[in-house]
């Protein structure tokens, strides 16, 4: 069953600027690199504090926490005041406190830094969704797909940046001093051609999710749940099972983040040819089968193989429950989007917090199979998701 698609034209509007293309695309960029950049440096931040995994659970809230929290306000911001100014605060935010993150030495200290670190994110996340948006319709063209792509790449390049400089013995606060330098450049590069939004304060600034939004709301806090705990956990869960070293503890996240980049870019096609129930049921199934085979590899080759079918499976699952949120009439579709948006990224950014106490009375792997079984929600639900 083919979904309906927006109408877009097909040659680009008058008022389409590929400066304005290129600036929301950085910012993608560098939200996708910043968070990334974290990921291999979860390993040094709990050897470094002496803590067990429920500490470190307890950190990765404060993440979460602090960036949930920046969302709510950040979409007030943007609407009254533009999405421009907070794009640019946020991103220069988020580079200057991943330096923090490698010399703080008390579980307080990291945990404030943790915080401010997910606020940036998190505003920067609402305000460059909501400018992409403002673009596209500019465009008259759909792009939206290619930008979240473009957070994709930065996931790649920030945990392979990270994982290199750490490989060829780089200290941590070096190598995420060079990281910062690298996103404020890409920041003051787009500052100058981000779009200017309108501000609006007409209408509610929040409706609550009903009816079907609440199931698709949830399963992308499912699936951002399985990305956000890849990002934070599967580093030290490579390196506790002794399948990778330390240094290279980052490289289950890179490998799953080619797949989710590749995956994104040929994405739409895909879509138009199996439709969104088939792409839902096999993009969940291929995901959980990921989890399974990352959980019991023997070797590091084999758990690759695992992040590949997990990046690949996940790829397109938010993709078409945001087309769902738009479609469907249970509530104002921009109202339904927010509210799959707002809970997705929770889920990217405060579940992971969860694993860690799981992981602490059940361990890391039993922590993994937990995820396998959300996941298998995805697959389970598309009958009512994508009804024909």
């Amino acid at each position: 069953m083919n979904t309906t698609s927006p109408s877009f034209s097909t040659e680009p509007s008058a008022t389409d600027r590929p400066e304005t293309r290129l600036a929301v695309r950085l910012a993608f960029l560098v939200a996708g690199f910043g968070v990334a950049c974290w990921a291999p440096l979860v390993p040094f931040a709990r050897q470094r504090l002496g803590v067990d995994e429920a500490a470190l659970g307890a950190l990765l809230l404060c993440l979460g926490l602090g960036s949930v929290s920046a969302m709510m306000l950040a979409g007030v911001i943007s609407a009254r005041h533009g999405t421009k100014p907070v794009i640019v605060v946020s991103g220069l935010g988020l580079a200057l406190c991943l330096p923090l993150l490698t010399v703080l030495a008390t579980p307080w200290s990291l945990g404030l830094a943790l915080a401010v670190f997910g606020g940036c994110l998190g505003s920067l996340d609402v305000a460059m969704n909501v400018n992409a948006v403002e673009v596209e319709k500019k465009s008259q063209r759909p792009l939206m797909s290619g930008f979240h792509a473009l957070y994709s790449v930065g996931g790649f390049a920030g945990a392979g940046f990270m994982t290199l400089l750490l490989s060829l013995d780089f200290e941590p606060l070096h190598a995420t001093l060079l990281g910062a330098a690298l996103m404020v450049s890409a920041i003051v590069v787009a500052w100058p051609y981000l779009l200017l939004t309108t501000a609006s304060t007409q209408g509610p600034l929040f409706v609550a999710p009903r009816g079907i939004v609440l199931l698709l709301a949830a399963l992308a806090g499912v699936t951002f749940l399985v990305e956000g705990a890849i990002l934070d956990w599967s580093a030290l869960l490579m390196t506790s099972t002794a399948l990778l070293s330390q240094e290279h503890g980052g490289l289950g996240f890179m490998v799953f983040s080619v797949a989710m980049t590749t995956g994104r870019f040929t994405g739409d096609a895909m879509v138009a040819r199996l439709g969104d129930r088939l792409t839902l049921l096999t993009g969940g199934l291929l995901g959980v089968l990921g989890v399974a085979v990352v959980i019991l590899a023997p070797v590091a080759a084999v758990a690759m193989a695992g992040f590949v079918l997990v990046g690949l499976g996940a790829s397109n699952l938010v993709p078409v429950l945001f087309r769902r949120a738009g479609q469907q009439t249970a509530m104002p579709a921009a109202f339904a989007v927010a509210a799959v948006t707002t809970i997705g990224y929770a889920g990217v950014l405060m579940g992971p917090a969860l694993i860690g106490f799981v992981a602490h009375g059940l361990g890391l792997a039993n922590a993994f199979w937990l995820l396998a079984g959300l996941l298998c929600l995805v697959p389970l639900t598309a009958r009512w998701v994508a009804p024909r």
